[in-house]
């Protein structure tokens, strides 16, 4: 029986408001406003790509008003173990973390320890003195200067701080960005993609030692700020970023299987990396090593097992995922658990930027960055279906997210294949969108 009509028979047999799986509420797709016709032909372009060996296998889920009205595995988790792809499958979903990060930060913001435009030097003396990085002579060779105004945390929540990651500098074409990324791998500075033996606090004191990329607020540069944000959730609650989040986000919200480092007794749920080859997918086991790029298909269950990275650590599931986005949703509550405030919650969803461009790391549409999720634009910027003022990210293995408040929509992808090889996160999107025929 397929996952969706099984959610389907469930939605009937259980109760109104009924839990499932640890998931949302489930709903028949009609009882939300949404087409099982149409959402059969989003399942057929999904399936397709599994099928095209783009990817091995995949889980979607969307949830409307509230409540999950599609839930679809696809192909497997392990082709090699003939593992399938099952709903609790866990994900590496690396920068999907960053908009956990970010509602950690704006909980202890909301306590009142700080202002978003104080100097993160404040906490973190580490970070109270830096330099920039300027050209000298010509465009390939660099000199440090000191910064002529400080890192503050709204640029850390809204990567405009001049930390960047190491791994981009193999991406190319940017000189002062490989130069940085040879910094970087000189220090010994993790991107949190591989097994790291040092904290959160070893990077920020290695980060207070190099010089930023731009004066911060200048520009927007993807980077480990969030790393940095989570070390000042350490130092502000006195407790490890792992340790806050387990017990200030994930429990009250019955996020059971979201994890820094995945227990023994669950890692045989977790999916497989894959990565193109001439043949289709090849699997991906162990470190893979370019020049400024690392990571492992082990990082989340091997040791060392102290790097509580807010950029890119996490593992989870769908439904856990969809949990915290419809707390996001419902403006900071679900079931009686009230994270954020519903100002809070709009002044993370609302773009923080202004006319800096957000460049390429971030998706076609989007209008500018908020605190720790990018800004979906309307009509006259991203041609696509969609709604002006859906937020959303996306991470390294291709999982990606989306929250609508207009349509009380959620979407969730979830895939693990790097480099990605298709366009298969905005067709599930439009597919998605297209899945609504009650907009009332």
């Amino acid at each position: 029986m397929r996952t969706r009509a099984f959610v389907a028979a469930l939605a009937v047999l259980l109760p109104a408001g009924s839990g499932w799986a640890q998931g949302l509420p489930t709903a028949t797709p009609a009882t939300v406003g949404l087409s099982d016709t149409r959402l059969d032909r989003l399942e057929e372009v999904v399936q397709g790509y599994v099928d095209d060996r783009a990817i091995a296998g995949a889980v979607t889920l969307i949830a409307r008003r509230g409540s999950q009205a599609h839930l679809q595995t696809y192909g497997m988790a392990d082709a090699a173990d003939g593992e399938p792809m099952r709903a609790d499958t866990i994900f590496r979903i690396a920068s999907m973390t960053k908009p956990v990060t970010s509602v950690a930060v704006l909980m202890l913001y909301e306590e009142g320890h700080f202002k978003l435009s104080d100097p993160v030097g404040q906490y973190l003396p580490e970070l109270a003195s830096l330099d920039v990085l300027t050209p000298a002579g010509n465009g390939d060779t660099f000199q440090r200067v000191p910064a002529q105004r400080p890192i503050t945390i709204r640029h850390l929540l809204t990567h405009t701080s001049g930390i960047g990651y190491r791994f981009l500098g193999d991406l190319g074409g940017n000189a002062k960005l490989q130069h940085l990324a040879e910094l970087y791998g000189e220090a010994g500075v993790a991107d949190g993609l591989a097994e790291h033996d040092g904290t959160i606090a070893d990077l920020v004191t290695r980060l207070g030692e190099l010089p930023l990329l731009h004066e911060p607020g200048e520009a927007f540069s993807y980077g480990l700020s969030d790393d940095v944000l989570g070390r000042l959730v350490e130092v502000i609650s006195g407790v490890s970023f792992d340790e806050f989040l387990r017990t200030r986000l994930f429990a009250p919200l019955g996020m059971v299987d979201t994890f820094f480092y995945v227990p023994a007794a669950k890692a045989s749920r977790m999916a497989s990396i894959y990565t193109p080859s001439p043949s289709g997918l090849a699997e991906v086991e162990g470190t893979v090593e370019g020049q400024h790029l690392i990571y492992s298909s082990t990082y989340p269950t091997g040791a060392p097992r102290r790097n509580f990275s807010g950029g890119a650590g996490l593992s989870s599931t769908a439904h856990d995922y969809s949990r915290f986005l419809q707390m996001l949703l419902n403006d900071g509550e679900l079931d009686g658990e009230r994270v954020l405030s519903p100002m809070t919650v709009d002044l993370m969803r609302t773009d923080q930027i202004g006319d800096i461009p957000v460049g390429s790391v971030v998706q076609p549409g989007s209008a500018g960055f908020g605190l720790g999720v990018a800004v979906r634009g309307g009509p006259g910027v991203d041609p696509e279906l969609g709604t002006t003022g859906a937020y959303y990210w996306s991470g390294f293995f291709n999982t990606a997210f989306w929250i609508d408040p207009t349509e009380q929509l959620i979407g969730i992808l979830m895939v693990q294949v790097f480099p990605g090889t298709s366009d298969i996160q905005e067709r599930f999107r439009i597919m998605a969108y297209q899945t609504i025929v009650d907009r009332n």
